[in-house]
């Protein structure tokens, strides 16, 4: 074995390739999604929010572009899977695009629950563009309060 002496700048020259490397493909799909001039199907992520409401949890989802019968939810204890798909609503020409910036095509999203919930319960709304679903949490997942005596 060989004695190579240590260099400071070859350290930080290889830890800026690697951040380098991490930035391209943390932004690829965006810039897959970004073309112009060419109408792709790109990758559709829906945004979500989710939140704690006491007894049950409130999940967001903004769905622009998606009619409600093409949306398709399933719920078990412990997760949400959300599909659906973003329809072209006129075919237009390749050539007779200035800019396309939009994305179209299927989408699945599974989303991880905190805590147990109720599927049987869970109910839905639609309303422009956001999907609310409300899901009541089991009795073994909420919370307890207990009163302890101090003496």
């Amino acid at each position: 074995m060989s004695i190579v002496k240590w260099s400071p700048l070859k350290e930080l020259e290889e830890m800026r390739k690697d951040m380098d490397r991490l930035f391209e493909d943390f932004f690829a799909p965006v810039a897959r999604r970004r073309r112009w001039l060419k109408p792709e199907v790109g990758v559709v992520v829906p945004n979500i929010e989710m939140y704690d409401r006491k007894n049950e949890i409130v999940l967001k989802a903004e769905l622009p572009g998606v009619h409600k019968e093409d949306i398709d939810l399933t719920i078990t204890k412990d997760s949400l899977t959300l599909k659906g798909e973003v329809k072209k609503e006129e075919e237009v020409k390749e050539e007779d695009y200035y800019a396309c910036e939009r994305s179209y095509g299927s989408f699945t999203r599974t989303i991880a629950l905190p805590v147990e919930v109720d599927s049987e319960k869970a109910k839905a709304s639609f309303k422009n563009g956001v999907l609310e679903i409300v899901l009541p949490k089991k009795e073994e997942a909420k919370p307890k309060e207990i009163k302890i005596e101090v003496s």
